[in-house]
């Protein structure tokens, strides 16, 4: 019969007795070597491969944090647990930052060291079976779509899986988020991909010629129509109609749709005769399109027939990394178009693009890019070069509503305001000594908003804030004994 092999685990602890007890918590489940000085625990590192290391912090040649170090170099992908009886905040934070998986604090019982070491395996797992998969089908574009992360990889694969079917498919996303690139992606994965590919935007059309724009008109039908007209569904018959912006379509020329749709067949403006097509439809909306069903700008029975496959376009402030990796590819675009010779950005614009919400999505990003390329010289983007995007972009209705008037820009030309609502203090001369409070009480009702903003994330509020997450920790234990001290006067 063959064994279980077990998880192995560093125990590094000075102390004998609680050496001892600490491997009797682990010998059911993991095998367990002991190294009683940092010495030891490196040489044992050296030799051997472990799956977990448990390091108290004071050992009596060195530090376990210097050990975190070490692993953190050498070994990244190697969890350690940091044990210690004199825990503290700022302790805590620098055990963190360094990349401790967690922190123990000194006496705890078997059930809480099994439960860390558990977690951390099962997370462990997680990350080889993602990174495995990512390996097997993550892909860094799709057809004219830029983009490696999960949310992207979601859209590939529905696309994928629609591609082969003739059913209607409605796209749903902010503006910019690329859902005409979608539509052409599914047309071009489909069966119809040699067939022709039509696309309306039903908003950049004038009401009273949509109708014709769509399904075409006879001669005479109107004043102005001196010849006879092939409208969108006719010319697209074979293949895809992709009808963009739909929510803009008047009710009345929504149920001449509806019918297209349910019988493949339509009357062309001014004509009595029937005419029969074959259409893949696609359509798009940035507007929530359930909601405008309830609010009658949007037939229900339209709504079902055409909302057959959901596809929904992330905005690109959810697609991390995509960000750079869209914007090195529109850089190496438009360098190449305008004759130019920009190779990539400096860390302060990659840092600031990764931290902006881009309101705008990629047609923005698009912009910003091309008129970079285009005003300027060099072979890097800094800062200089980019046009004031922080100060005239617009939050989106899923942002938290910014202050404009609160704005004071930092040295990187971006502000903590382009993500947080921060109140101006009062004009000179309209303060009142009354309402003077604190500086501290003021820092700590500014931060506590910031959090309270990022849903409790405290590394994003710092980085709204432009500080370090260390710097909150640390404030909030000066704010404790603040509090301590007032209370006990």
């Amino acid at each position: 019969m063959s064994s279980v092999i077990r998880p192995s685990v560093l125990l590094i602890e000075d102390s004998p007795s609680n050496a001892m007890v600490y491997r009797s918590y682990l010998q059911d489940g993991f095998e367990v070597k002991v190294a009683n000085t940092g010495r030891d625990a490196l040489d044992y590192l050296d030799q051997v491969s472990f799956d977990v290391v448990i390091t108290d912090v004071r050992l009596p040649d060195m530090s376990g944090l210097a050990i975190l170090d070490k692993v953190q170099v050498e070994k990244p992908s190697l969890p350690v647990i940091v044990i210690t009886a004199h825990g503290s905040v700022d302790m805590v934070v620098d055990a963190m930052q360094r990349g401790a998986s967690d922190f123990i604090t000194k006496p705890f019982d078997k059930a809480r060291l099994s439960v860390t070491l558990n977690n951390i395996l099962k997370k462990q797992h997680l990350e080889e079976v993602v990174q495995e998969f990512e390996k097997v089908y993550r892909r860094e574009s799709f057809h004219s779509m830029i983009g490696a992360s999960l949310p992207m990889q979601n859209v590939y694969r529905i696309v994928e899986s629609a591609a082969g079917s003739s059913a209607s498919v409605f796209i749903t996303g902010e503006s910019g988020t690329g859902k005409e690139l979608c539509s052409e992606a599914l047309h071009a994965e489909s069966i119809r991909s040699d067939k022709p590919f039509i696309a309306l935007n039903c908003a950049a059309i004038p009401r009273e010629l949509i109708e014709s724009e769509i399904f075409g008109h006879v001669k005479g039908a109107f004043t102005g129509a001196s010849a006879s007209r092939e409208g969108a569904a006719l010319r697209a018959s074979g293949g895809t109609l992709f009808l963009d912006e739909i929510g803009e379509m008047p009710l009345d020329l929504q149920s001449k749709l509806l019918r297209l749709i349910q019988s493949g067949t339509f009357q062309p403006v001014g004509s009595s005769k029937e005419v029969k097509v074959d259409i893949r439809f696609i359509c798009a909306t940035n507007r929530d399109p359930l909601k405008e069903v309830r609010e009658g700008r949007f037939r229900e029975d339209l709504y079902y027939r055409l909302h057959v496959i959901p596809i929904h376009m992330p905005a690109l402030r959810e697609r991390g990394s995509d960000i750079l990796l869209i914007a090195r590819a529109l850089l190496r675009q438009y360098s190449s178009d305008e004759g130019k010779s920009f190779q990539g950005f400096s860390r302060e614009v990659e840092e600031f693009f990764t931290h902006y919400s881009w309101p705008g999505n990629v047609r923005e990003l698009s912009n910003v890019i091309r008129n970079v390329v285009v005003l300027n010289d060099g072979t890097s983007v800094g800062m200089s070069m980019l046009p004031t995007i922080a100060a005239t972009a617009t939050p989106t209705a899923s942002d938290p509503p910014i202050d404009r008037s609160a704005r004071e820009e930092s040295p990187t030309g971006w502000t903590a305001a382009d993500g947080l609502s921060v109140d101006r203090a009062p004009s000179q001369g309209q303060v009142q000594s009354s309402e003077i409070i604190p500086l501290w009480l003021e820092e700590k009702r500014i931060i506590e908003s910031a959090i309270g903003i990022c849903g409790g994330n405290v590394p994003r509020a710092a980085a709204f804030l432009e500080i370090s997450a260390s710097t909150i920790y640390r404030k909030k234990l000066q704010w404790e004994k603040a509090e301590l001290s007032s209370d006990s006067i």
